[in-house]
């Protein structure tokens, strides 16, 4: 084959990539492994972190960044490309978008086996096809996931500054050590549309839609084979959740609004979860009681809640909570939901609400957070909702 035609493209799509901004995970990989997996949902900038890792060391002449539904690609076998790479000198190669190539895990597995010293790095635009081939990787990649925008990424796009991240312990202990202007009006703005890294663009809404379209006629149909009436019972089954979020699930109901049987609408649901549309958490109880359903279910992020539901009809409660969670969870900790309070972490209680939200249902429990909108500074254990944003 010709690397050169390879190159050449490259060549092109770098020229045409910005260095800035980068996302939170670009300096927290370690590029040194041999195989690399990044993952999550469509649009949080997976291929723009690889070609800014590969414009960073061009000058190497050791990169290549090819994506795997280009149509030269699929006249070859990956192996063969990474042979041909390898041979000319090459050290890195990153695929994007692996899982529009067919047999995709057999072939990096193949690489990973035969060119020891080639280090790949892969992504896929939809985490159900990565799940999917991944059986045979797992041992051997190391996975990372990309996230959308947290709200302290948000903020050094929009006003390009360089704020840090602060931990979950300094936030909650009340000792935010930065100063943030206006940040309830940046907060509300970034809630309607800055979870993706495209908010800035003119067709913002429109791009949403076919975000979520596309989850729903490409990526859940390939994954799951389904036919165009069980995509429009999933499209209903999104749409009631949208509505309802944080929803508290009752199964039979359910499956009888959407005609899906009851073991259908389970799984239905984790391929939500897994597609980067909804989120489940399940009731802090113990045994049979906190593993039989979700206890809850919200949207993956507020962004959604605008896009999925009018938004004069967007409950404000529902968007902070679903704020929250959508920050808290990227830490890898276990999060449930606690018998009073909105999210329980380690011993944590956190209660997510407006500036109103008073402490006196709380005040016989030892570890209570209020995570308050519409406030700016903290005071005793109630802290600034927006604060939780700079966790990533």
């Amino acid at each position: 084959m010709d690397i050169q035609v390879l190159l050449d493209s490259q060549e092109r799509i770098l020229n045409g990539t910005s260095m800035e901004p980068k996302r939170y995970l670009f300096d927290s990989i370690d590029w040194e492994q041999q195989l690399i997996a990044i993952t999550g949902q469509r649009g949080t900038g997976k291929t723009t972190l690889l070609i800014q890792r590969v414009k960073a060391n061009r000058d190497s002449g050791k990169y290549l960044y090819i994506s795997a539904d280009s149509l030269y690609i699929y006249g070859f076998k990956l192996i063969e490309v990474a042979l041909a790479h390898y041979n000319n000198g090459g050290e890195y190669l990153y695929i994007d978008e692996i899982h529009k190539y067919e047999k995709w895990s057999g072939e990096v597995k193949h690489i990973y086996d035969s060119i020891p010293k080639l280090k790949v790095v892969f992504t896929g635009s939809s985490i159900l096809d990565i799940l999917k081939g991944y059986g045979d990787l797992s041992r051997r990649a190391v996975p990372y996931i990309l996230h959308g925008l947290s709200f302290r990424e948000y903020l050094n796009f929009e006003l390009e500054l360089d704020l840090p991240v602060v931990d979950l312990e300094t936030i909650s202990a009340g000792r935010f050590p930065l100063t943030i202007e206006q940040p309830l009006y940046h907060f509300n703005n970034y809630l309607k549309k800055g979870f993706y890294p495209f908010y800035q663009e003119k067709s913002f809404e429109i791009k949403m839609i076919n975000v979520v379209n596309a989850i729903m006629e490409v990526d859940l149909v390939h994954y799951l084979d389904l036919k165009p009436s069980t995509i429009m019972k999933l499209k209903k089954l999104l749409r009631i959740i949208a509505e309802s979020v944080p929803f508290k699930p009752n199964i039979s109901k359910l499956a009888e609004k959407t005609n899906i049987s009851r073991n259908l609408l389970v799984e239905y649901l984790n391929y939500l979860e897994r597609a980067g549309l909804i989120s489940q958490f399940a009731s802090s109880a113990k045994g049979i009681q906190g593993l039989a359903k979700p206890e809850k279910v919200y949207l993956d992020n507020t962004n959604l809640n605008f896009t999925l539901v009018e938004p004069q009809k967007s409950d404000i409660g529902n968007v902070r909570e679903t704020f929250f969670m959508s920050q808290l969870r990227t830490l890898g900790k276990e999060i449930s939901i606690p018998p009073k309070g909105d999210f329980l972490l380690g011993d944590t209680v956190y209660e997510v609400g407006g500036k109103n939200k008073k402490m006196a249902n709380y005040k016989n429990m030892e570890r209570v957070i209020l995570a308050k909108d519409d406030i700016i500074v903290a005071y005793q254990n109630q802290i600034p909702l927006y604060q939780f944003g700079f966790l990533y």
